[in-house]
């Protein structure tokens, strides 16, 4: 899976949803949800708001007036399935002191450990995939008369294309839009094909139906989603037409020029010209690419299944720096891939020189049970020798990202105001055309969550960028 890898192996989390009604007291009952892992999830637990409060259930921030208690899931590393498991042993503990609260695990984690978590830990009263939340009303009804609601069946079809995700992220400025669901590209160290299902497209109409809502509610960024977005493709029966990822963001685009539009993940075997060609045509699509390398040694991305070879990645780079010149670049890397040599280590150091990154997601191999690596391969680099070289791989991504700022320095960025600064709230932030935070001074200039600003860059450290705000 492309989508989630956290720096310095940490699991990337999201705080509990605030509420996006105005009437506290409109719902008798009342759900919190913590959502775990990529980007997706945070896009489901969306979809399992707006199903829920169809049930007359509303959105809590506050666990001491849940009901119903949900984590959705991820369960791409041990560290994750960990840091779940602790949260859901707290949740017991308030469990047992509060009748008829009902605590349920959604996501990833649900197919792989539904009997260890319901009947050996009784940790869950609840275990929903992430294909079965239209099925969250009658497996509620179930766990309430005490039998344990369980549904983890995939499916071939199901995109919740119907449905209108409630926005519970608060700041009203950036959405998730989710494009397609499952994966079919079976890299041998992802659990995503047999967690999430196979690979399926959303209907074009829909997506550019929610996205025209979204821009008409006021948000000015959506995101659009998928496990490998490049892939999309929806017939339109209508007309015959099989629309295209290129020609899905062109109508994403031409909704207006004041929508910013970006997206996750591209996996590199399947972006296209057409794809970076739509990019460079119109302003309001992002010039920056999630670009996941994984590892830079040919032997080992042939053991991970990635389909693309080191000097063909490369040139796919050049390529994109050719038609978008100012793209910014991410990536994913993993290190202590099994059998991976110290020869095959630098490598990936190597191709992250010659990439030159804006930043990256690194972590080292953690074998998952159930994926092809975990039956053909055997798991033998030590711990401390993954440790070691992600610590290395962490030590040269921090100069890049660095040096990728320092040429930032003195250019002037619109930037999309989302939010104040987590360190100091005299300041905002928000992210320029090629994904990087900036922060500068509020002062007395009127300026609002939701507005486009231009900053001039004086400083900055590796993760940030520094200015003025110059004008409108």
């Amino acid at each position: 899976m492309d989508l989630g890898a956290k720096e310095h192996d940490e699991l990337r989390q999201g705080e509990a949803y605030k509420p996006f009604y105005n009437d506290p007291n409109q719902y008798k009952k009342h759900f919190y949800i913590e959502s775990y892992g990529c980007a997706m999830n945070f896009a489901d637990s969306e979809v399992v708001a707006s199903i829920l409060q169809e049930q007359g259930f509303g959105a809590t921030n506050n666990i001491e007036e849940a009901d119903l208690i949900l984590l959705n899931t991820c369960s791409i590393r041990e560290k994750a399935e960990q840091t779940i498991r602790k949260r859901l042993t707290e949740f017991r503990k308030f469990k047992n002191k509060r009748g008829g609260l009902l605590v349920g695990v959604l996501g990833c984690m649900a197919e792989r450990l539904k009997s260890k978590l319901l009947e050996e830990e009784k940790l869950v009263d609840l275990v929903v995939g992430p294909d079965a939340y239209r099925s969250l009303p009658i497996l509620i009804g179930e766990a309430e008369t005490g039998q344990k609601g369980v549904n983890v069946l995939l499916s071939r079809d199901e995109t919740y294309a119907d449905i209108s995700p409630i926005r519970l992220d608060s700041n009203s400025v950036s959405a998730f839009v989710s494009i397609m669901r499952g994966c079919n590209n079976m890299c041998s160290f992802c659990v995503v094909p047999f967690t999430r299902g196979r690979e399926r497209s959303r209907d074009a109409h829909s997506i550019v139906a929610e996205s025209k809502d979204l821009f008409e509610k006021g948000f000015k960024e959506i995101t659009l989603l998928g496990q490998n977005v490049d892939s999309y493709y929806w017939l339109d029966e209508a007309n015959g037409h099989a629309v295209t990822f290129a020609e899905l963001l062109e109508k994403i685009a031409l909704i207006n020029p004041s929508l910013r539009v970006r997206f996750s993940t591209s996996h590199p075997k399947d972006i296209t010209d057409e794809v970076l060609y739509t990019i460079a045509k119109y302003d309001n699509i992002c010039n920056y690419i999630h670009l996941p390398i994984q590892s830079g040694n040919n032997r080992v991305l042939q053991l991970m299944n990635r389909n693309y070879s080191r000097e063909w990645y490369k040139a796919k780079v050049d390529r994109i720096r050719e038609i978008i010149p100012d793209c910014g670049i991410s990536t994913d890397i993993i290190t202590g891939f099994c059998t991976e040599t110290e020869e095959d280590h630098q490598d990936t150091i190597d191709i992250m020189n010659y990439c030159k990154y804006d930043y990256a997601y690194m972590y080292f191999y953690s074998e998952r049970p159930g994926t092809l690596a975990s039956k053909r391969f055997k798991d033998d680099i030590p711990e401390d020798e993954k440790k070691r070289r992600l610590t290395e791989i962490v030590d040269v991504q921090y100069h890049l990202s660095l040096k990728s700022n320092q040429n930032d320095l003195g250019k002037t960025f619109r930037i999309l105001v989302d939010g104040e600064s987590k360190k100091d709230p005299n300041f905002w932030k928000g992210r320029n055309d090629q994904n990087k935070v900036a922060v500068f001074e509020k002062k007395n200039h009127g300026i609002q969550m939701g507005n486009y600003v231009y900053v001039k860059i004086n400083s900055c450290t590796k993760g940030t960028l520094l200015g003025e705000f110059v004008h409108f």
